[in-house]
């Protein structure tokens, strides 16, 4: 009890840094709200820097097991980008932008902390991609997914044509990126770009039951799942190499003597 006050009193200290963005903790799980919903959530610059910010800090707390990112209210998860914001960008600033939204989708991907999408409402454009960059995305029955930048004479800027590709394939994710379609929670369901759809009523109770589940298990392996499957995909690494080290890593940590143990004495694993 005095650990959970004190650690609620830190996050609204560590509020106060935040303009965009609501965080909490309960049962060992950060709840991070984009807190724009007048905006639908829109993605500004500051908004996705603070997302970063707040995914960052936990790293290294043990006392953090999961994260859940959301929108505010019901109507939006994040409706895309913010365009008011770089209407009037060149060249240079557009790169900019999109090399710094690269860094944050990737630094929520690379999370050791397992980082579930709780999607309700709107996930379009930057929504979209920032829900595709975490790691489970559970969705709302009134959600919708999009890729609409073709509209804006653009392409998506923020990992959308990789990560949709990898997710849903190539011919169905160049389906949806060339028409600017936006397909309901079902259809993302029969994608497998989400692995479940909830009432609205039933959303965080869904994300929060798959979090409290996975924190039984050894967070130092499911870290290194999280490392090995991002390694699949990264062109520069190879994946099969990546398991294969760290599965050799693993033998000497407290988290394998304990899970062995455990399972060879018939008893409950204690991470």
């Amino acid at each position: 009890m005095i650990f959970s006050t004190i650690i609620n009193f830190f996050l609204l200290i560590l509020q106060t840094m935040y303009n965009n963005i609501l965080t909490s903790i309960e049962n060992a799980i950060l709840t991070i709200t984009i807190n724009r919903e007048t905006k639908l959530n829109a993605l500004n610059i500051e908004t996705l820097q603070e997302i970063k910010k707040a995914v960052d800090a936990v790293q290294s707390d043990k006392n953090i097991s999961g994260i859940i990112l959301t929108g505010a209210g019901s109507k939006a998860f994040a409706a895309g980008a913010d365009i008011s914001e770089f209407v009037n960008f060149n060249k240079k600033e557009g790169t900019k932008m999109s090399a710094d939204g690269h860094e944050v989708m990737n630094s929520i991907e690379r999370s050791a902390k397992p980082v579930i999408a709780a999607v309700n409402g709107f996930a379009l454009g930057g929504g979209c991609e920032l829900a595709m960059a975490c790691h489970l995305r559970i969705a709302s029955d009134n959600a919708k997914f999009g890729q609409p930048e073709v509209n804006l004479g653009v392409p998506p800027g923020y990992g959308g044509t990789q990560r949709l590709v990898q997710l849903i394939g190539k011919s169905k994710a160049l389906e949806l990126l060339l028409t600017a379609d936006v397909i309901s929670a079902h259809s993302a369901l029969e994608y497998s770009l989400v692995t479940d759809v909830v009432s609205i009523e039933d959303l965080m109770p869904r994300c929060t039951e798959i979090l409290n589940k996975i924190a039984t298990k050894s967070p130092m392996a499911v870290a290194k799942v999280i490392t090995c499957v991002n390694d699949y995909f990264d062109n520069s690494k190879n994946g099969f190499q990546t398991e294969i080290e760290e599965f050799g890593k693993a033998f000497s940590t407290a988290d394998f003597k304990e899970g062995t143990d455990a399972f060879l004495n018939k008893r409950k694993a204690i991470f």
